[in-house]
C-alpha cells in the first residue's frame, strides 16, 4: 500500500514538473524567446507525441525562423487531424506559399492548387478569419491570370474584409487599387483607413503610396503625423530615407536619422548601418564630402560587403 502511494506521488510529481516546464515554454514563446522555448516543446512532444498544441508551437517557431520545410512537417499533420480548424489550414497554406517563393517558378506551380485550397478552406471555415482573406487577396493579385490570378476575386475578398474589419477592408481595397495603378483611388481608401483605424500601418501605407506617386512632401508630412501620434522609432528612419532619396528637407532627415540611431533596438527592423547610409546620402546631396565619407565608412565598417554603400562611396568620392 505504501509503495502504491509512493508510486502515485512520483507520477503526480513528474506530471507537475512537465506542466511547469510546459508553462515556462509557453511563456518563452509569448515573449518571442523561441530558442529557449523550442527544446522544451521538442522534449515534451517526444514524451507526449499525441499532444495537440505542441506541434503548432513548433511549427510557428520554424515559420518564425523561415524554415518552411520544418514548418510544413508540423502543420500538415495538424490539418489532417483537425480538418475543421481554419487556423491550421491558414498556417499550412501560408507555409506552402512561403516555400513556393524560395524554389523555381516551375516547381512553385505545383504548390499553387494546395495553397489556394487551404486558404479557401480556412475562409470557408471561419467567416471572420482576417489573415486568410488578406492571403487570398495577395494570392489572386500575384498569380498570373493563366494559372488562376484574378483581380475580381481579390476585390471580392477585400470586400469580405470590409465587412469583418472596416480598416482592413479599406487597406485591402487600397492595395488592390494600387495593383491596378489606380493611385488616386488607393489614396482615398488609405485615407479612409487612417480615419477609421489610425494605426501605424494605415499611415505607413499612405506614406509608401506618396513615395510611389513621387510626392515626397506629402510622404514626409504624413510620416511626421504618424510619428507625432504613435512615437514609433521606425518612422524616424522612414523620414530620413525619404529626405535622402528625394533630396529634400536635409536637416529634418538628419535629425530623424540621428534620433533613429539613438533609440535603435532590434524591433525597429532596419539595421543602424542603413541609417548611416542614408545620412551619407543626405550629406552628399548637401555637397559635404567629409561628413558623407564619415557616415558611409560607418555603414561599411558594420558590413564591408554592403553593396549599396559601396556604390554610394564611389559617388561620394566623385564630389
Amino acid at each position: 500500500m505504501h509503495l502504491k502511494f509512493l508510486f502515485a506521488l512520483l507520477i503526480s510529481a513528474s506530471v507537475f514538473a512537465q506542466d511547469a516546464a510546459y508553462q515556462k515554454a509557453e511563456a518563452y514563446f509569448k515573449a518571442e524567446k523561441f530558442a529557449l522555448a523550442k527544446p522544451i516543446f521538442s522534449k515534451y512532444l517526444d514524451a507526449n507525441p499525441k499532444h495537440a498544441k505542441t506541434p503548432g508551437y513548433l511549427g510557428d517557431i520554424a515559420a518564425y525562423a523561415k524554415d518552411w520545410d520544418t514548418a510544413i512537417t508540423y502543420y500538415e499533420p495538424l490539418v489532417e487531424e483537425a480538418p475543421s480548424s481554419a487556423n491550421y489550414h491558414f498556417k499550412y497554406g501560408g507555409a506552402l506559399g512561403m516555400k513556393a517563393l524560395e524554389i523555381s517558378k516551375l516547381r512553385a506551380l505545383t504548390y499553387i492548387d494546395d495553397i489556394r485550397e487551404h486558404f479557401t478552406r480556412a475562409a470557408e471555415l471561419d467567416p471572420k478569419h482576417i489573415e486568410t482573406r488578406w492571403a487570398l487577396v495577395e494570392l489572386y493579385l500575384q498569380l498570373p491570370g493563366i494559372i488562376g490570378g484574378s483581380t475580381k476575386k481579390a476585390k471580392a475578398y477585400a470586400m469580405e474584409l470590409q465587412d469583418i474589419s472596416p480598416v482592413d477592408g479599406y487597406l485591402a481595397r487600397g492595395y488592390v487599387a494600387e495593383h491596378e495603378d489606380e493611385m488616386d483611388e488607393a489614396e482615398a481608401l488609405y485615407k479612409k483607413a487612417i480615419e477609421v483605424g489610425g494605426s501605424p500601418t494605415t499611415y505607413e501605407k499612405l506614406t509608401n503610396l506618396y513615395e510611389k506617386k513621387n510626392q515626397p512632401k506629402k510622404a514626409i508630412d504624413n510620416a511626421a503625423s504618424s510619428l507625432k501620434l504613435h512615437k514609433r522609432n521606425q518612422i524616424n528612419y522612414q523620414i530620413g530615407k525619404i529626405a535622402a532619396e528625394f533630396d529634400m528637407e536635409p536637416e529634418l532627415g538628419l535629425a530623424s536619422l540621428k534620433q533613429y540611431i539613438e533609440n535603435h533596438s532590434v524591433k525597429d527592423g532596419v539595421p543602424v548601418r542603413w541609417a548611416h547610409f542614408r545620412m551619407a546620402q543626405i550629406y552628399r546631396n548637401k555637397g559635404d564630402k567629409a561628413s558623407a565619407t564619415h557616415y558611409i565608412n560607418l555603414a561599411l565598417a558594420d558590413e564591408p560587403d554592403f553593396e549599396q554603400a559601396l556604390e554610394e562611396k564611389k559617388r561620394i568620392q566623385e564630389l
